[in-house]
């Protein structure tokens, strides 16, 4: 009989059929720990499989998925505000969040580690009081990419897909014209790529804020700026700690103002607008000791608002 408490995994459809995952759930059923599967069909699917943990009695859900499946599980989870932790299992193309924060890729080692794994608070980030994300939200140029890779590159390639779309797509390079307040920051101008993590990296590796912690109640940002855009991108790219084309800011939340629509990627998710402010959620996730945290952890996730429009977080180690 196990000790663990039940577990509910939430599993992309594109990863159900995995034949490495059977054998993982199946060598822990087999040690005694219970755990719940159900597999998502359409949007929506994991907010109602939440709401069913809460009749089975679980006590962690994990996000078997891409940054994206992450980022419904944690913000339905916020949206709930009760006592069920996250647990990760990565099953995405890029699986930006879980490599930089070092959830293991090998899938038995990764679910055990969310079934078994001590809880320390993590942060999670919340937009304009209704969308969330978990790692990164990225805009500009890299956000139009990341979009439209098509599915059969990203499953052949993998996080490098991102790079050679890119690569193809050199010739609509085209910055955006915006503001972007925070506490002791304030940038206007062109930007080619804005980024701004509570994680580290997105779009298949590249760490666009690699300073990031997920436990300090901060987020990152880091802008590319658009000034002679081909050159600056790639002296950027070559040099990024000395490249004048870099602006980072530090800040409990941004706002980011344009005359025109912008579109942000939230960990996978797409948002339109043309005033988005940004701020932090306290929140707790299952995790291993990278990215500054001291253990393996789960969230419990709980809101703290400090301002109109502005969430803060104030991490816990329980």
């Amino acid at each position: 009989m196990s000790t663990f408490p039940a577990s509910l995994l939430i599993l992309n459809g594109k990863g159900a059929n995995e034949p490495s995952l059977r054998e993982a759930v199946k060598l822990l059923r087999d040690e005694g720990i219970d755990i719940h599967v159900r597999v998502t069909w359409e949007k929506g699917d994991a907010v109602r499989f939440i709401d069913e943990a809460l009749t089975l009695n679980v006590e962690t859900v994990i996000a078997g998925g891409g940054d994206g499946t992450i980022n419904e599980v944690a913000t339905a989870l916020v949206e709930r505000d009760g006592n069920l932790a996250l647990g990760i299992l990565p099953l995405g193309t890029a699986n930006d969040f879980a490599t930089s924060v070092g959830i293991p890729q090998d899938l038995a080692s990764a679910l055990k580690l969310a079934i078994v794994g001590r809880d320390v608070a993590i942060d999670v980030a919340r937009v304009n009081d209704k969308t969330g994300f978990i790692n990164m939200a990225t805009g500009g140029f890299g956000t139009r990419i990341t979009t439209e890779t098509p599915e059969k590159l990203k499953a052949a390639l993998g996080g490098v897909s991102y790079l050679i779309h890119g690569l193809m797509r050199m010739d609509t390079l085209k910055p955006d014209r915006c503001e972007i307040r925070g506490e002791n920051f304030h940038w206007h101008g062109d930007a080619l790529v804005i980024g701004i993590g509570n994680g580290r990296q997105a779009g298949g590796g590249q760490q666009l804020c690699p300073e990031a912690l997920i436990n300090d109640g901060l987020l990152h940002l880091r802008i590319f700026t658009g000034e002679e855009l081909i050159p600056a991108l790639f002296s950027t790219l070559a040099n990024p700690e000395t490249s004048p084309n870099i602006i980072d800011g530090v800040s409990s939340w941004f706002e980011i103002t344009a005359p025109h629509k912008m579109t942000f990627n939230l960990d996978g998710e797409p948002l339109t607008g043309k005033n988005l402010p940004y701020g932090a959620v306290t929140g707790r996730a299952t995790l291993p000791a990278a990215a500054g945290l001291p253990a393996a952890t789960l969230i419990r996730f709980r809101k703290a608002k400090t301002a109109p429009g502005w969430y803060t977080a104030a991490g816990y180690v329980r």
